[in-house]
């Protein structure tokens, strides 16, 4: 394999993480909890109460942030704390909300 197949492969793995992380972001519960972590460690029965949804709800969306690589959890005693993976999903977060914000000052219509 050359220089350029490899490139292309790695390319090509980013690609399909990319796809991963922004089906992850896709749902606004989800988006919720990205917000609250990002902010500090956020014990998971914290997160039920904010989001009043159930445990097996918030299992669900967790495990896909999980395995988006986007959030971790760990427990300390018998609570759970919730965190983010990486530092730079706020910032892709925060990125994005930018580009909506902006979208909406220059009067375009989002589509919903």
């Amino acid at each position: 394999m050359n220089g350029n197949q490899s490139k292309r492969r790695l390319e090509e793995k980013i690609y399909e993480r990319q796809v991963g992380i922004c089906k992850a972001f896709a749902n606004p519960t989800r988006l919720r909890i990205l917000d609250l972590v990002a902010q500090r460690d956020y014990p998971v029965s914290d997160i039920l109460r904010y989001l009043s949804i159930s445990k097996a709800n918030l299992s669900q969306h967790l495990a896909i942030l999980k395995a988006a690589g986007v959030v971790v959890t760990h427990r300390d005693g018998q609570r759970v704390y919730c965190h983010l993976a990486i530092p730079e999903v706020k910032k892709a977060c925060a990125l994005i909300r930018d580009v909506l914000r902006a979208q909406i000052r220059n009067g375009r219509q989002l589509a919903v």
